[in-house]
């Protein structure tokens, strides 16, 4: 409630839309300042119990538009000018706008053109400004008049009326006498209780003002930063009368730098773009409105609780009044001027945080904190024995501010001695005993005197002293402790002992010439001009790196802490960076600066860089020190052994191994392989007191790492290496980007695709892909192959099997090696098989490990091509005859090359140690791999699906025979049709995907295919549950009466309740408050309405979106829905069901592009739709009787199978055993009939046991043949109608259909 009062008496209006409420800070951007308020009481608001708040400070004498506020509501502290007693406001005290009568309604506007045209206007009158829109719905008016700028209005003829203003005539009209009447009783009601004086709006003060292009108006518009708000006027003049286009207000808006003078103000409903004369104005601006966005965010609250300490109204450094800063380690509240002189002494010796801006950091705790001990017991400490003379003045400059707080805090030169304790066993075990007392300024003495905040207390349980505060139950000295964890203080009495590194940095001596960069903010990898270098003589004693400007000079131009050091990065580039700088050295400070240093002679790099890692990195982790790293330094991080705690760890980064040891624990060093990741990305996690970190993550082969930095600055160094690290570096294959298996990406990509989609392809390696298609696709490989998806809609076969040769012939070196050509041609000498199969092994193992691996996967994929040689027509030789010229990089293929090539792929199996059961399941997958490549090309093979009509019931299931090309407008067309349901105007029809045991369901798109789905199914954690059906979309109606009126406003924004699966680290797994805004076809997730970035962005295209919720979640609401993407799940809820309903028409219309529904009357009558009956046979249920005679004859016809076939004995035991009744078998080879027609191609279908009325998915159907042809139908596979396929063999059937791009990953 204070936070309230505060913004009231800083806002600029009291909104009128809430007569005799109090203002929520939301809203503190519609209060006019100059409007009449008054002061009242109200006495079941509790701001505090048991205190009072002493009087506003003068910050809120100002208002941003220029005005001031009546003295009743303006408050001074002891150091404004206003003449009233502090004790006079009571912290109870509300202020209230007076009531204004509002107005809106659709109303017509004479056309400024004139000629009498009159167009249809939203106008909004809200007792201050008088606005119009195109739509009801529009956030931004295309027109703003405020009060302060109408002089009359008066009506006219034709039930209209004239707005007249100081230099334009606005003319509307209304429908009816009355309206008019309400209208001009509005406004003349609010111009005679406006007691300000009407002037010009020029007059009026602002914070920037100027004329910009904006995008979509031609001629350059007047642009105003007043406050919290940037109104926007057509011209100067209606800028001087006060007439403007339309306001933003900065408080939920964002700028950004675009282009050379360019820059957009965004908001969650509309982005403005706006273009400079010159690149000056344009960063002019941008500060401007980022000053106006983080004055607009700020929060009173924090000041006025903290500044209840009476000693914390100055400044505990200068004395400067009203102080709105502090360091909330060493527990003191500071100014903006001692602020910045604070941070430069580093965060590990003073947190600096914003009172009015960080307010995450605030917690009760630490604010609590700060008022028990204020300024004033704070400098009883630090400032003991501070001499009068020796104080800082507030206006001192800043050279002698940094010198005086360095002094002060850094090395203690005026704080109060503690000379009762003799050693540092002495002060830990008084820390131990006072942070369990509330004496909080005892422990801030101990500490910073140099008692060990993470010291051995002797108890098991109880092992550091903030663990000994949290028994105790002191909040406040746990709150004090957690903040000073990391601070690395001097500790500046006789009992000081070495640190962990002072015996190397004292012994370590060093001096020379070194280039020194200017600028100590960037690196030098952002490519620095030359001049940025100076020649400087630099010495390293003592654990300090000094440099001067010459050899000669005695006073050093800086020093540098090596203890502050958290990395040292090290280039060695053959570009010169300018003059005797060909290597490089960085060091990343606590401080967030970058010291870099160059030199021409890389020993002498060497030499530099071996003396500062011995002064900050420790004994322990010294074995990375004796690497070729290229960064090396400390980093916090989480691994497989405790994903729950942070732990320190030092990191080293030599080519594309990552190394670290812990810096606790006796442990070996670890590495981490970047090439072979299988993931590397960023994401922000919110850790305790709501402190926000960029977070690493990197997983191999399984193995999750978690790591993050120290600053900003350090973490982006580590960043942007081992991003560097595990991309693509080279053109050989050794530096290619791995997969699991040790082979380049790329190659396991496209031999992925290939086998998922090429095995039945005619001559697919002998056909040429598309040239600009497939550089195009080479380029994605080579510049980041890890983030490359192959998918079938978006990319063509032969294109992908000519990336693969592409790469093959161009890297750097032959797969079989241009060294090893003779010896691979000279093996065909060699007449006996079994000693050139000897040879070939040698040769192989003689291969280097990358290309030996690569080999491995390529003929083995070769072998299972010509598997199917019978679909594809690629055999043994001719795969040869391709491939020989890409793996021995030649130009035309010899015969001696091809037999090479023959040899290697028809002795795969020896070569490569593949056992009788991995060639076994490779013929079962390529079995099932063209099996459905069969039913893709034949019709007589179409799979047969079970749909539910409205319900699922038995009654109500419809057998549909589905093609891989039918889409689901198709088949709710079929659905109906065999029903003989006519399709009425108003109701829409479609087939809804059921899922998760009913709790989850999604209307199919009428274009989207219906096989496609089904198949994902078997990814489900329980496939057996979903199921098809056809019934009325009832929300259809409201969806489509929503989106008309919202035509031209394709965004939205709101917050929702919001849960993922799988959630990430520290994100907790329940439903949280989240702000959504749908914009430009993302989907963007907000922390809070306030946030200027986003914490998650996903495209809409690439969800699925499934009406409902997972009952086991147990949501807030029944309004929710599913969003599915491919590595995670987002639950979302809503309050009520219009929002529900509003989000879903939103999210649908963006998905497709407005294109929901199937055109009426334009239904394609497609041949799927025309033979969807099977055979003879209606689309109804099949009876109970007719599936046994059915069953009976199927299982005579298995009976005459081969039995003594591999792998029809390979099927019945392995698929029998893994479900429950599989009274099916399969037959390899291919017989034509006595007519000489290929027989119909093989079919499967998935079917369920128990009751007759199956929820059956797929099922077989095989032509119009009857169960009598058994021995015409010897070559076909069934799966019984009363069996059941188990889930895990459902996933085997799919494990290679989606192995590149699976629908859900769980």
């Amino acid at each position: 409630m204070m936070k309230n009062h505060a913004r009231n008496c800083q806002g600029t209006n009291l909104d009128v839309n809430y007569v005799e409420q109090p203002i929520s800070h939301s809203d503190q951007s519609t209060v006019d300042e100059e409007s009449e308020v008054e002061y009242s009481m109200v006495e079941d608001m509790i701001c505090y119990k048991g205190t009072s708040v002493p009087a506003l400070p003068k910050d809120y004498n100002g208002c941003r538009d220029g005005h001031s506020l009546p003295s009743s509501c303006t408050g001074e502290s002891a150091h404004g000018k206003a003449n009233v007693d502090e004790e006079s406001i009571s912290p109870y005290a509300c202020f209230y706008g007076v009531t204004r009568k509002t107005k809106e309604g659709w109303l017509d506007k004479l056309s400024p053109q004139g000629n009498c045209v009159f167009q249809k206007r939203w106008v909004k009158f809200d007792g201050e400004n008088l606005s119009y829109y195109n739509n009801e719905k529009e956030m931004y008016s295309k027109g703003i008049i405020p009060l302060s700028s109408i002089k009359l209005v008066h009506r006219l003829g034709d039930n209209k009326f004239e707005v007249v203003s100081f230099n334009r005539i606005f003319t509307f009209r209304v429908e009816k006498e009355g309206d008019r009447h309400d209208w001009i009783d509005a406004i003349s009601n609010a111009l005679k209780s406006d007691s300000r004086v009407q002037n010009s709006h020029s007059t009026i003060m602002t914070d920037k003002y100027g004329f910009l292009d904006l995008r979509g108006y031609k001629a350059k518009i007047c642009v105003v930063l007043r406050g919290s708000k940037v109104w926007l006027h057509k011209n100067e003049q209606d800028f001087k009368a006060g007439v403007g286009i339309t306001v933003v207000h900065t408080n939920v808006a964002t700028v950004k730098d675009i282009d050379r003078k360019c820059f957009e103000l965004s908001t969650p409903f509309r982005t403005f773009s706006f273009t400079t004369e010159s690149e000056r104005e344009k960063q002019e601006w941008i500060e401007a409105m980022q000053g106006s966005i983080a004055e607009s965010l700020s929060d009173y609250e924090v000041v006025e609780k903290i500044w209840f300490n009476e000693s914390n109204r100055s400044c505990a450094d200068c004395r400067a009044p009203d102080p709105e800063w502090a360091s909330i380690n060493l527990g003191v509240v500071i100014c903006k001027k001692c602020a910045g002189q604070h941070r430069s002494l580093g965060s590990n010796i003073s947190k600096v945080r914003s009172l009015k801006l960080d307010t995450s950091i605030w917690s009760n705790e630490l604010v609590e904190l700060f008022i028990v001990v204020g300024n004033k017991a704070a400098n009883s400490f630090w400032a003991a024995n501070l001499k009068s003379s020796e104080e800082l003045d507030m206006d001192a400059p800043p050279n002698q501010r940094l010198e005086f707080i360095t002094q002060k805090y850094k090395e203690g030169k005026y704080r109060r001695k503690l000379s009762s304790f003799l050693t540092q066993e002495e002060l830990n075990k008084a820390l131990c005993q006072a942070v369990m007392k509330q004496d909080i300024l005892e422990t801030l003495s101990l500490v910073f005197s140099g008692a060990d905040v993470m010291c051995a207390t002797g108890e098991a349980t109880h092992s550091t002293p903030y663990l000994l505060a949290q028994k105790a139950g002191q909040r406040l000295q746990m709150e004090f402790l957690f903040h000073n964890k990391l601070s690395v203080l001097p500790k500046i009495d006789s009992l000081s002992e070495a640190g962990t590194h002072s015996n190397n940095s004292q012994s370590t001596f060093l001096c020379g010439f070194l280039h020194k960069a200017v600028n100590t903010t960037k690196a030098v990898t952002e490519k620095r001009l030359k001049e940025e270098f100076s020649k400087r003589w630099c010495t390293l004693e003592g654990g300090f790196l000094s440099y001067y400007e010459s050899d000669k000079s005695a006073t050093p131009n800086g020093r540098i802490n090596i203890t502050e050091v958290v990395c040292l990065g090290v280039t060695k580039s053959d570009l010169t960076w300018g003059s005797g700088v060909s290597y490089t050295f960085e060091m990343y400070l606590l401080s967030e600066h970058i010291f870099s240093f160059g030199t021409d002679n890389v020993e002498i790099l060497k030499d530099w860089t071996r003396a500062i890692t011995k002064c900050f990195i420790p004994e322990m982790a010294e074995i990375l020190t004796k690497r070729d790293y290229e960064l090396i330094g400390r980093l916090f991080y989480k691994d497989v052994h405790n994903l729950e705690n942070w732990r320190a760890g030092w990191f080293a980064l030599e080519k594309s191994q990552l190394c670290f040891c812990p810096e606790q624990d006796v442990a070996e060093e670890d590495s981490v392989h970047l090439k072979k990741l299988q993931e590397l990305t960023v994401s922000i996690q919110t850790e305790k007191y709501n402190e926000k970190k960029d977070v690493l993550l990197l997983v191999e082969k399984g193995r999750t790492l978690y790591i993050h930095g120290y600053t900003k600055l350090d973490f982006t160094a580590w960043h942007d290496a081992i991003r560097k690290a595990a991309g693509t570096d080279g053109n050989a294959l050794r530096d290619q980007q791995l997969s699991k298996n040790d082979i380049p990406i790329i190659v396991d990509s496209c031999i992925a695709f290939v086998t998922q989609y090429g095995l039945g392809s005619e001559r697919i390696y002998q056909k040429s892909g598309t040239p600009s298609r497939v550089n195009q696709l080479l380029d994605q490989f080579r510049k980041d192959a890890r983030n490359v998806k192959l998918r079938i809609g978006e990319h063509h076969l032969v294109d992908v099997a000519d990336v693969m040769k592409r790469f093959l012939f161009e890297i750097d070196d032959a797969l079989l090696t241009k060294e090893l050509y003779p010896y691979w041609l000279s093996a065909l000498d060699v007449q006996d098989e079994t000693e050139r199969l000897e040879k070939y092994r040698m040769l192989i193992k003689t291969l280097p490990r990358a290309n030996r691996n690569t080999l491995a996967a390529l003929i083995g994929h070769l072998y299972r091509v010509q598997k199917c040689s019978e679909m594809n027509q690629m055999n043994t030789q001719s795969l040869s005859q391709v491939f020989s010229s890409y793996l021995f990089q030649t130009e035309g293929e010899t015969k001696q090359e091809v037999n090479v090539i023959e040899d290697l792929i028809n002795l795969y199996v020896q070569l490569f140690g593949v056992n009788e059961d991995q060639v076994k399941q490779m013929e079962i997958e390529n079995s099932f791999i063209t099996t459905w490549k069969d039913t893709q090309i034949a019709q007589a093979g179409d799979l047969i699906l079970e749909v539910y009509l409205e319900k699922k019931e038995a009654d109500c299931c419809i057998i549909i025979r589905v093609s891989p090309t039918m889409t689901a407008g198709e088949l709710t067309h079929a659905v109906l049709e065999t029903k003989s349901i006519i399709i009425e105007e108003n109701v829409v029809w479609a087939t809804f995907e059921v899922i998760e045991n009913g709790d989850l369901e999604r209307a199919l798109h009428y274009q989207e295919n219906v096989l496609e789905q089904v198949l994902q199914w078997s990814m489900l954690p329980e496939p057996e549950s979903a199921y098809l059906i056809t019934k009325q979309f009832q929300v259809a109606n409201t969806i489509k009466s929503y989106l008309a009126k919202n035509i031209k406003d394709t965004g939205k924004a709101g917050t929702l309740k919001w849960r993922e699966e799988p959630s990430k680290l520290l994100s907790g797994n329940k439903f949280q408050d989240r702000y959504f805004v749908l914009r430009d076809e993302k989907l963007l997730l907000y922390k809070d309405a306030k946030s200027n970035k986003p914490e998650r962005e996903v495209l809409v295209k690439s969800l699925k979106f499934y009406f409902g919720l997972k009952k086991k979640l147990k949501p807030p609401s029944s309004w929710g829905f599913t969003l599915c993407s491919e590595k995670q799940q987002w639950y979302l809820c809503c309050d009520k069901e219009e929002t529900y309903l509003e989000w879903l028409a939103s999210l649908l219309s963006a998905q497709h592009e407005g294109d929901l529904w199937q055109p009426n009357g334009k239904l394609y009558v497609s041949s799927v739709m025309l033979t969807s009956k099977l055979g003879t046979m209606g689309l109804t249920p099949i009876q109970e009787s007719t599936n046994r005679r059915k069953m009976e004859q199927i299982q005579k016809d298995t009976r005459k199978l081969n039995s003594n076939d591999l792998l029809h004995q390979t099927l019945r035991e392995d698929i029998h055993r893994k479900s429950h009744h599989l009274a099916t078998c399969l037959q390899h080879s291919g017989v034509l009939s006595t007519s000489g027609q290929e027989p119909n191609k093989r079919t499967f279908r998935l079917g369920q046991v128990t009751a007759p009325q199956s929820d059956t998915k797929l099922r077989l159907y095989q032509g119009s043949h009857c169960p009598g042809q058994a021995e015409a139908t010897v070559n076909k596979m069934y799966f019984g109608a009363d069996t059941k396929l188990h889930s895990k063999l459902m996933q085997e059937l799919n494990q290679v259909f989606l192995k590149s791009d699976p629908p859900f990953k769980k």
